[in-house]
């Protein structure tokens, strides 16, 4: 985990136990499918970066959680109501992919090793 998991740590905490759980569901489904991604606080959210790009963002709002940054857009979900598991590390597999994609096709740029 990343330096920012003590502040991702703090969001899940403010949250209501229902919002929580599902966050915390997602956010272990992302860590098994890229346990080298970095965790932070993003645009006042969860975020994963994956070689210092941004993976998946995710959040609770008032009637909802949502995952952000997928190839499918935003996907919402009730607070009870997880994705499942297997759906979420495809994302994740899928948006890796995408961005080795992106740093192959620009080799005169530095890369990011987080």
């Amino acid at each position: 985990m990343g330096s920012g998991g003590s502040d991702v740590d703090a969001y899940m905490e403010a949250l209501a136990p229902e919002p929580r759980a599902t966050l915390e569901r997602i956010r272990e489904a992302v860590r098994a499918a890229a346990p080298e991604a970095v965790e932070r606080i993003s645009y006042g959210m969860p975020t994963f970066t994956y070689r210092g790009r941004p993976l998946i963002h995710f959040a609770a709002a008032k009637a909802h959680c949502a995952i952000y940054g997928t190839s499918a857009g935003t996907l919402r979900f009730g607070h009870a109501e997880p994705p499942d598991d297997a759906f979420v590390r495809g994302l994740v597999v899928e948006r890796m992919a995408a961005i080795e994609a992106q740093l192959a096709a620009k080799p005169g740029r530095a890369r990011a090793a987080d």
